[in-house]
């Protein structure tokens, strides 16, 4: 959480996003080899930061076992215990969400170097209107359905785990659009410098 960027995101405006290690890079890296850079950024409020220090400064997100009043505890664990549960701030939360790929390349036509844009904005009441929860767990939950429905029409197929990246993208990316979190494609001026 040490290096960080200003980026303008659509419908949520300015945010600072940081630098953070994600398993999809090392999937991406595996199954998409030309791929050259990959970086992985999430957006946090001053506030969130503000207290994530003070709790990891205190000790709060250790995983390690300590005694407390005779008893072995894991501090993350029992911060996890004392904080509101994920699916009690639907209600509450309001903002959207924007969840994106930058990416950079030659063009396929041959015209150079470009750099695209392509994300979905989530409302946080029409998520919680529709089911009951937050943007942020129907942008998890969606996609895993997705999946499934892939696997289960046939669109996907195989023996063994896969990787999204391992699959035809197209059936999958036209289900987005009909399952409440359409994308958008922008180009941008150029690469951006992180």
């Amino acid at each position: 959480m040490t290096i960080r960027q200003n980026f303008d995101f659509e419908a949520v405006g300015p945010k600072n996003m940081y630098l953070m290690y994600h398993e999809e890079l090392e999937s991406l890296a595996k199954f998409l080899p030309e791929l050259e850079r990959g970086r992985f950024w999430m957006t946090f409020g001053d506030a969130y930061i503000n207290h994530l220090t003070v709790l990891q400064n205190v000790g709060m997100t250790g995983i390690e076992p300590i005694v407390y009043q005779g008893k072995e505890i894991v501090p993350l664990q029992f911060l996890a215990a004392v904080l509101p549960k994920p699916e009690t701030l639907g209600p509450t939360t309001t903002g959207k969400t924007n969840i994106g790929d930058i990416a950079t390349g030659m063009a396929l036509d041959g015209s150079g170097e470009k750099t695209y844009y392509i994300y979905n904005i989530c409302d946080h009441e029409e998520a919680f209107h529709e089911t009951g929860n937050q943007a942020i767990s129907y942008t998890t939950g969606v996609p895993a359905m997705i999946g499934a429905a892939m696997m289960l029409t046939g669109a996907w197929r195989g023996e063994g785990v896969f990787n999204m990246e391992q699959m035809d993208p197209d059936p999958y990316m036209d289900m987005l659009n009909t399952q409440g979190l359409p994308w958008q494609v922008k180009e941008l001026a150029g690469p951006l410098d992180f």
